[in-house]
């Protein structure tokens, strides 16, 4: 017969016999390579977050928002960042059962970088100067709206497009006297710059009058139907990470090198520190981190709908979200 203790030994055995519970498998859908601006999905990885929410991630790399938005739809991934714009147009023109549940950047990445040496001091000053961009950047389908609020039109200026790493040189060198670029990159155009012995000059579009969201958290319908309470464990883990790798951005750097080798961790750090900005700022102190307003959801989907030529009574602004899976804020 067993004794009191004999009988605690002997159920803590039987527990331990049984295999601990699987994680539940998340693919999580990049909107480019990785890099620093990508820092919190795998933070969520390295420090843990994620395992302890019961979650095992595996991250599928991008080649744009228009991508991702595409394969987290198909049910190719489950969920992933892309830019708001290019979500509410897909929803717009597709359908797609595709939908936001967290803000990552309360602020849109897009700006114009030049050289003291210049003369552009504003956004104004552009007119009559050579811009360089890149052919696919999303930056190229706003410029004409930041250039209207500024008095200004594309016939204003000289634009080419050219291969993304051939912006720095084409504008070190006076070949442009602009270049179109993300506020992500500051680091790097900087060290270019300092390189060259100049000075840069950064004019962020939304400081010029373009408001609106940028990389969110986007799900598949399917995904949130089926599977919510493990879409409630992800949004939570990827907020604490995003957190986290802002407070503490050697780590960040380091967990992204450490799952992505060919990235040095100082690269990684300068574009990270760059981006962070995109996510905490102003907005973010007037509106919680990774929520959604509704002004400015409408006033980005006004933005996205003259961009792109869309009938702004093709979408509800409110039709592309959903605030539901995103803990409260602390």
């Amino acid at each position: 017969m067993f004794d009191g203790k004999s009988l605690v030994v002997a159920m803590a055995a039987m527990v331990g016999s049984f295999p601990a519970a699987a994680a539940d498998l998340v693919t999580y859908q990049l909107d480019w390579l990785p890099g620093g601006d990508k820092a919190p999905i795998y933070v969520c990885i390295q420090e843990g977050f994620c395992e302890e929410a019961g979650l095992e991630i595996k991250i599928e790399p991008g080649r744009g928002s228009s991508e991702a938005i595409t394969k987290i739809a198909t049910g190719a991934s489950d969920i992933g960042s892309a830019g708001m714009g290019a979500l509410m147009a897909a929803k717009a023109t597709e359908g797609v059962p595709v939908t936001a549940v967290m803000t990552i950047f309360n602020m849109g990445p897009h700006a114009f970088y030049t050289t003291k040496d210049s003369g552009i001091a504003s956004i104004k000053d552009v007119k009559g100067k050579k811009i360089a961009t890149s052919p696919f950047t999303s930056s190229n389908v706003f410029l004409p709206l930041v250039l209207a609020d500024n008095g200004l039109s594309e016939e204003d200026i000289t634009l080419t497009k050219s291969d993304p790493g051939a912006l720095g040189p084409l504008l070190m060198t006076g070949q442009s006297d602009a270049i179109i670029a993300w506020l992500t990159d500051v680091s790097r155009y900087s060290g270019q710059a300092a390189e060259a012995g100049k000075e840069l000059v950064v004019l962020p579009w939304a400081d010029a009058g373009l408001e609106l969201y940028s990389a969110s958290l986007v799900a598949g319908d399917k995904f949130l139907e089926e599977r919510p309470d493990v879409a409630k464990r992800f949004v939570a883990a990827f907020k604490k990470s995003l957190e986290f790798a802002y407070e503490n951005p050697d780590k960040a750097a380091a967990a992204v090198s450490a799952q992505v080798p060919e990235l040095s961790a100082e690269d990684v750090k300068g574009s990270w520190l760059d981006a962070s900005k995109l996510a905490f700022n102003d907005v973010t102190e007037k509106f919680p981190l990774g929520t959604i307003d509704a002004d400015r959801l409408a006033a980005t989907w006004t933005r996205v709908a003259a961009a792109q030529d869309l009938d702004p009574a093709s979408l509800k602004p409110e039709d592309a979200v959903n605030r539901s899976f995103l803990p409260a804020a602390e």
